[in-house]
């Protein structure tokens, strides 16, 4: 370092999930994400194993570096985690969370002592969509609502460039609106959350009782007629193929995404709803019949103003948000 010049320093970034485990370090004024790594979460191997993963993993992201910008390990601030919940953000507890198994875990305070570094913890799905207002899609924005879609659908608000809570730390579970009070049952015990018709899984439910009720297509083939193995990324390749019944499974997605988001900006008025996760790589197969979708639902005011995008920061929206996340609770801005 030359003398006089103050040394750089960066925030690592921890995505916690119920399949992977991301991670990365930020610089403190943010760019591009160094050190990289994804691992599996492994979580059947119990909590202690999940928690020494984290640790080395940033670990071996602070090595890189130190080794490759010539700094040392003191230049790293600290880190923030993000983590599937409902968490306790003012005790770092993670109060349940079904994919990991984990019921009051100190998450937080493990990974901090671990590392010897300050943390911080938030809900995933919060960190994605700050990743996404501060880096991302949503750059120049003061209110964006994020929704992930993957296994489940997560959501989170950001309000005049904050992360909007709520009262107990659960604001933004965008994927339990009801949109059909008769509807799927869910497994956090509603009925016609968002969640049961447009998730990964979903598709790929709603894709086979369609087959099963003898729809011709050709995701029958691209299975080997193993209905079983359909998946949403298959749904999406037969569409993208043409395929007219896959066509109308995606048709049907984004109709039950547009009723969600068409609330959504109706509730909330948002500049922008930012959209991320495997649904996206569907395209405009999805985001055209979405946006039309929302035009018939939503005010007219409230979706002119609003654009309906897809995320900018695949793969590193949580590990960039729980930085950020870091960085706003100890330095008072982003």
């Amino acid at each position: 370092m030359t003398p006089g010049t103050a040394e750089k320093r960066w925030i690592a970034g921890v995505d916690l999930g119920g399949t992977n485990i991301v991670v990365g370090l930020i610089p403190i004024e943010g760019g591009e994400v160094i050190g990289l790594r994804t691992q599996p979460t492994d979580a059947t191997r119990g909590a202690k194993y999940v928690v020494d993963r984290m640790v080395a993993m940033v670990e071996e992201a602070i090595c890189d570096v130190t080794s490759s910008h010539g700094t040392t390990r003191d230049a790293v601030a600290g880190v923030g985690i993000g983590s599937p919940g409902p968490l306790d953000r003012k005790t770092g507890t993670v109060i349940n969370t079904p994919n990991l198994g984990w019921r009051n875990f100190p998450l937080r305070d493990l990974l901090s002592n671990a590392l010897r570094l300050p943390a911080t913890l938030d809900n995933d799905a919060n960190c994605a969509t700050y990743g996404e207002w501060w880096l991302g899609a949503g750059r120049g924005t003061q209110t964006l609502v994020g929704l992930t879609l993957g296994t489940g659908i997560g959501g989170g608000i950001v309000l005049n460039g904050e992360i909007f809570h709520g009262c107990s730390d659960v604001a933004g579970e965008i994927g339990h609106m009801t949109i059909d009070s008769n509807g799927r049952r869910c497994k956090c015990g509603n009925y016609g959350c968002l969640e049961q018709y447009a998730s990964g899984p979903a598709i790929a439910t709603r894709a086979m009782e369609g087959l099963e009720a003898g729809s011709p297509s050709l995701l029958i083939d691209m299975v080997g007629g193993k209905l079983e193995d359909i998946t949403a990324a298959i749904v999406y390749e037969a569409s993208v193929s043409g395929d007219p019944y896959a066509n109308e499974v995606m048709k049907d997605t984004a109709k039950f995404l547009g009723a969600g988001v068409a609330s959504i900006i109706n509730i909330l008025n948002p500049e922008m709803v930012v959209i991320a996760g495997g649904v996206t790589r569907a395209g405009e197969h999805l985001f055209e019949p979405l946006r039309a979708e929302v035009r018939k639902r939503a005010f007219r005011s409230a979706q002119e103003c609003c654009r309906i995008v897809s995320g900018q920061l695949p793969g590193t929206a949580g590990v960039v948000g729980a930085a950020a996340v870091f960085k706003k609770e100890n330095y008072g801005h982003v």
